[in-house]
């Protein structure tokens, strides 16, 4: 318990901790221990004991997807499929205008990897938008997105994000991480980008200014060492933005979600438990030393363990998810917040509420 104790006191202080330390603590250090030690790393980076919390709103741009996830149930295969959409302008007045009438800020804008839908599609869509709404920020696509998008387009990663930033886009999410492994990925998402490209298009989308977030799926066929692995990368990367970029803005964990996926019939079923996610939380606050928000997924995990990991180093609740439907897809249907209950929540569990932008500015 000595070297635990010593790596967590170093942790505490401000020293950066590496990825040999990282999976001792993963695989050595007591829960209690370890949470106590990222709430107080929590609590020197946002004092005041104060959580933040969104009201956004997630349309998904369409459902046609070649990326062959094996954890989505989600997406339908081929642009001719019946059950394959893409969503049309007037079901976007429809979502939006309630996403208002609720206070919503923001479209969290992701979709599959349709085989047609190149880098004009998505300025119209962006433009038209922005045009109707101009008071709502896109946040829109992730990496594999982009990567897709350039790929059929015929264009670099660059010119992909600054045509879309200049189209609407406001900022990047950090969809299609899973894990960061490439042998992996090739396994469980294998017309997904590799590990390697996703981190370029973020290293591309930090030089252009572009904020983003970072997220980590677990729970499925990593190991431990490809766990640490992830986040070692993404501390690189974050490290290596330039001066004043806002590089990942925050971090978001959750676990894998089996129930009825290509995944889960080929034996590899959801088993993580709400102390195996709380370790991931907390590990997180401790290695990431320098991405300052760390969200609870407590639409995976249930209210009570999302409020759990405010005292395992979170220091946000994420948005009320007026809509969400991939999660949903799996047969996961935690109880729904509204603004109300969101903030009801979060003083329950001794924190103080703020709602913010996607830049995390309180509103």
């Amino acid at each position: 318990m000595n070297r635990i104790y010593n790596i967590l006191d170093r942790a505490e202080s401000g020293g950066r901790i590496d990825a040999q330390e990282a999976l001792t603590l993963f695989s050595d250090a007591p829960l209690e221990v370890i949470a106590a030690a990222a709430d107080r790393v929590r609590a020197r980076i946002h004092p005041g004991d104060i959580v933040t919390w969104q009201i956004d709103r997630n349309v998904n741009i369409t459902n046609v997807c070649v990326s062959g996830c094996k954890f989505c149930n989600f997406h339908v295969k081929g642009s001719r499929n019946p059950d394959g959409y893409i969503t049309s302008i007037e079901e976007y007045d429809t979502k939006i205008k309630r996403m208002l009438e609720l206070g919503g800020d923001q479209l969290l804008l992701q979709g599959g990897m349709h085989p047609h839908l190149d880098i004009t599609f998505y300025e119209q869509l962006f433009r038209e938008l922005k045009r109707r709404y101009p008071e709502v920020r896109l946040h829109a696509l992730g990496p594999p997105e982009v990567w897709h998008i350039a790929r059929i387009s015929g264009l670099g990663v660059t010119e992909v994000l600054t045509r879309l930033t200049e189209a609407g886009l406001d900022s990047l999410p950090g969809a299609g991480a899973e894990i960061l492994s490439t042998p992996l990925r090739r396994e469980i998402s294998p017309g997904k980008c590799s590990a390697e490209e996703w981190l370029e298009v973020m290293a591309e989308a930090h030089r252009l200014g572009i904020p983003t977030s970072a997220t980590m799926m677990f729970g499925h066929k990593e190991t431990p060492q490809e766990l640490i692995a992830h986040l070692m990368s993404l501390r690189s990367l974050q490290d290596a933005k330039p001066a004043g970029a806002h590089g990942f803005i925050a971090f978001i964990a959750w676990p894998y979600c089996s129930g009825g996926t290509r995944l889960e019939r080929e034996g590899v079923v959801a088993h993580t438990s709400a102390d195996d996610y709380l370790r991931v939380v907390a590990l997180a606050r401790l290695v990431l030393d320098n991405i300052a928000n760390i969200q609870a997924s407590w639409l995976t995990v249930g209210i009570e363990t999302g409020l759990k990991a405010l005292r395992c180093g979170a220091n946000d609740m994420g948005s009320i998810m007026i809509e969400e439907n991939v999660v949903s897809s799996t047969g996961i249907s935690g109880t729904t917040l509204d603004a109300d209950r969101m903030v009801k929540a979060i003083q329950s569990a001794g924190f103080t509420p703020r709602l913010r932008d996607q830049l995390y500015n309180y509103r």
